[in-house]
């Protein structure tokens, strides 16, 4: 099964960028925040901001560089999941899963946009 857990927004600073968006939604940055990974909870889904050295802001509407994000997707088990969305024009890129089945894939849909399957454990998302 396949549960949408959080939209994540690349920036160069995760503790400064979700402050700033603490600030415009009123909701408090979660206390597990870090400069590499800072979360905003709305419900079951968290708003994310992942730190990306050499960030290069977006220029939209330009194209030069496009909007930046990614989805994450939490998973049971890698294996039926990834059957499944590759059946459905999923690209799996690259793997950062551990000998113990954690960790995350990162994916392109059928047209390039990135997404990733997670296993985390211990965390429970209903």
């Amino acid at each position: 099964m396949l549960r949408f857990t959080d939209f994540i927004i690349d920036c160069p600073d995760p503790l400064a960028l979700g402050a700033f968006y603490a600030e415009v939604t009123g909701s408090p940055l979660k206390p597990s925040s870090t400069d590499f990974w800072a979360a905003i909870a709305f419900g079951g889904i968290d708003l994310a901001f992942y730190r990306v050295d050499e960030y290069t802001p977006p220029t939209w509407p330009s194209g030069e560089h496009p909007k930046q994000y990614h989805l994450d997707f939490e998973v049971d088990e890698f294996a039926p999941e990834r059957e499944r969305i590759t059946a459905l024009g999923a690209t799996l890129q690259r793997e950062f899963v551990n000998e113990e089945g954690y960790g995350w894939q990162v994916y392109t849909d059928p047209v390039g946009h990135p997404f990733c399957l997670c296993r985390n454990k211990g965390y429970d998302w209903s």
